[in-house]
């Protein structure tokens, strides 16, 4: 690939030098070149041929890779941020292609000749404020949109309870803290940090003593979930794409992100579009495994889904491995599972 790349670059830069020396021929002729019509219809040709090209890609790459996009939304505010993003991408192709079309057509039908003079405009009013007004409205209409779905997703009713979860990220791993039976958090520092007090939770503080810090996170579905995030070192990211949910972790402040999560894991794993990817992923894993057999090398495992807590910041050499399970399950499987963990009392002083 390397030699591949280096190859390129020369031809590159031999073209680069070509075209350099040819515009310094043309300058230096005193006779400047025109285009004749033969040249104008080679290249309204190639215009139109160009758009055309533009299109049949678009379907190609539909066709091999539109099954690559995310699954239905796990979470109920994810379902009003997929429709906020097929309406602008409707209206973005719908513009897109249109306006792609006129400027390759009228390239090619008002192609240079000679038997024809350019007309001018120096200004038409009319067609100023149709196309000044319009993408005005679109526009304005999408942002007042956006910032409504916005506001519902990020303000907090307190009356709803939501289960509050810190997510604390450090290179280049997850932990998650669960605010215990009082349902609130204890105060924490990563001045605090000490031995097996990974998070620097406030042992003085009453409200930490059951917390529970675990390194994979459960969630009931159907109960809206309040994550308070903190990071210890640098600047993270918790992203968890299935549920539509991304908010930056930043060192020396806490920021949140609240979502509810309306599909169990078990009911995603059915869902046919993830059937369908982990068909796709475990087909090209047998393939590679049948040329990791013959080398001798240790296979890869079958893939099964899972929803996943992930950094979508490059924190560092590792980020790439930054993540963290998540399990959605139903509120009573959600509270056995809580009801196994040990408490941040119980870890220091074991």
């Amino acid at each position: 690939m390397t030699a591949f790349l280096v190859v390129l670059v020369i031809i590159l830069f031999g073209v680069a030098i070509w075209q350099i020396n040819k515009m310094f021929r043309l300058s230096a002729s005193a006779q400047p070149e025109i285009a004749t019509n033969k040249d104008n219809n080679i290249q309204g040709y190639l215009m139109l041929g160009f758009v055309l090209f533009i299109y049949l890609l678009l379907i190609i790459c539909f066709w091999l890779w539109g099954d690559v996009l995310l699954p239905v939304s796990a979470s109920e505010h994810g379902l009003e941020t997929d429709q906020l993003f097929l309406i602008t991408m409707i209206l973005i192709f719908v513009v897109g292609i249109f306006t792609q079309w006129l400027l390759h057509y009228f390239a090619f039908i008002y192609r240079g000749n000679k038997e024809r003079k350019a007309l001018f405009y120096a200004d038409n009013h009319k067609l100023e404020f149709i196309w000044t007004i319009i993408p005005v409205i679109v526009l304005a209409g999408l942002i007042i949109y956006g910032l409504f779905t916005w506001t519902d997703i990020m303000n907090v009713d307190p009356d709803d309870d939501p289960l509050v979860i810190e997510l604390y990220a450090y290179q280049f791993d997850w932990r998650a803290r669960y605010s215990g039976e009082d349902n609130t958090l204890g105060e924490a520092n990563v001045r605090l940090i000490e031995g097996a007090n990974q998070l620097g939770v406030d042992l003085s503080d009453q409200n930490a003593m059951d917390d529970k810090v675990v390194n994979e996170l459960h969630l009931p579905i159907g109960r809206k979930v309040l994550f308070k995030m903190r990071s210890q070192d640098v600047l993270h990211s918790a992203y968890m794409p299935h549920f539509r949910a991304q908010m930056n972790c930043v060192p020396g402040m806490v920021t949140q992100f609240a979502f509810t999560p309306n599909k169990t894991t078990y009911e995603m794993r059915l869902e046919k579009e993830v059937i369908n990817k982990v068909n796709k992923i475990n087909s090209i894993r047998t393939k590679k495994n049948e040329e990791l057999a013959a080398k001798g090398e240790e296979l890869l495992e079958t893939y099964e889904f899972d929803f996943l807590l992930l950094c979508n910041k490059i924190c560092g050499s590792n980020h790439y491995n930054m993540q963290m399970k998540i399990v959605v399950e139903t509120e009573d499987e959600y509270n056995a599972w809580l009801a196994e963990q040990a408490t941040v009392a119980e870890t220091l002083k074991n």
